[in-house]
């Protein structure tokens, strides 16, 4: 594992030529979502040259104040040494990278890709065989950690590619995040971020259960959550969504449908694989339907409601 405070402690004795580095570096960020854009900004904060594009042209312009350049299309932004995607589902990294005015049309051989993003293992190792036929190298290297991390630059970062391509985009991965992890070869970032995403599943879901019945008896659950967080029970979605589920109130962290398009790759993978994943399919189901009743751009600990309610809980 290439962990941040590896980087940091070679950053303390390499400072004047990182510095270098950073200046001589260019790159594009395609993708100002709700945790592209801050990824972008700690990539600036660290004083890289950061040229961003996003479909929707006008979400660029919070960065572009903070000293980014913005781009026309995917392909005028991959004149860098680096570009990274960051974007919502396998068809827009497609469409991003190989599309018409796709990244491949105008980034020159030798450039590294960094996909961000959280897609199909299967069509991560297709679009980097794409890349590689026009001498373009690909690291998939989706993230976990929320919009928290996102800002804070601690996100988990689990990268998939050859070892020699991830070192030298590792000062660029640890601007971003705290934990950077080489899982193995191309899509094995993905499979990782598949796991990530069925653990998380029955994380939120167990909490959301065992919230209920606190609230259903009339315990204090502020009391509950500071005794079982320090405990075996504790996790980061207790701590950091108990809140939400305890007031039925939901603001945007990670949203239930893009949880529930992961969940989705993560069980295609297990049937590949001939893997049975019973609580991932079911938490996949109560989020189809919160998406059909229109929550899906709520955060992912929405899927309390859907326990609250079963629960016969009123609302707040």
């Amino acid at each position: 594992m290439l962990s941040g405070r590896w980087f940091w402690s070679w950053y303390g004795h390499n400072k004047t030529s990182h510095q270098t580095a950073m200046t001589n570096m260019k790159i594009a960020f395609i993708g100002m979502g709700t945790m592209g854009a801050p990824m972008a900004l700690n990539l600036l904060k660290a004083g890289y040259d950061v040229t961003v594009h996003n479909r929707t042209r006008d979400r660029e312009i919070p960065v572009a104040t903070a000293g980014a350049q913005r781009a026309a299309s995917p392909q005028a932004a991959a004149a860098a040494d680096v570009v990274v995607t960051c974007v919502s589902d396998t068809p827009d990294v497609e469409a991003v990278l190989l599309g018409d005015q796709g990244v491949i049309h105008g980034a020159r051989p030798g450039t590294i890709v960094i996909d961000m993003s959280t897609i199909s293992p299967q069509a991560t190792q297709n679009i980097a065989a794409a890349l590689a036929n026009k001498n373009i190298a690909f690291v998939d290297a989706p993230v976990s950690g929320g919009s928290e991390g996102a800002k804070s630059g601690t996100l988990s970062i689990m990268a998939g590619g050859d070892a020699e391509t991830i070192s030298k985009v590792h000062p660029v991965l640890a601007a971003m995040g705290s934990t950077i992890t080489h899982i193995g070869p191309v899509g094995s970032g993905q499979l990782t971020k598949a796991i990530n995403q069925i653990i998380v599943a029955g994380t939120y879901w167990s909490v959301a259960e065992g919230l209920a019945l606190g609230l259903k008896a009339g315990l204090d659950m502020d009391q509950v959550v500071q005794a079982v967080g320090g405990g075996a029970a504790g996790s980061w979605g207790l701590t950091h969504r108990s809140s939400n589920m305890i007031q039925n109130d939901y603001p945007l962290g990670f949203r239930v449908r893009l949880h529930q398009k992961d969940l989705n790759i993560a069980l295609e993978a297990a049937r590949t694989l001939g893997v049975p994943l019973p609580v991932a399919a079911y938490v996949e189901q109560m989020e189809t339907g919160l998406i059909n009743r229109g929550y899906g751009d709520e955060d992912l600990s929405a899927i309390a409601r859907t326990v609250r309610e079963q629960a016969g809980i009123e609302e707040p």
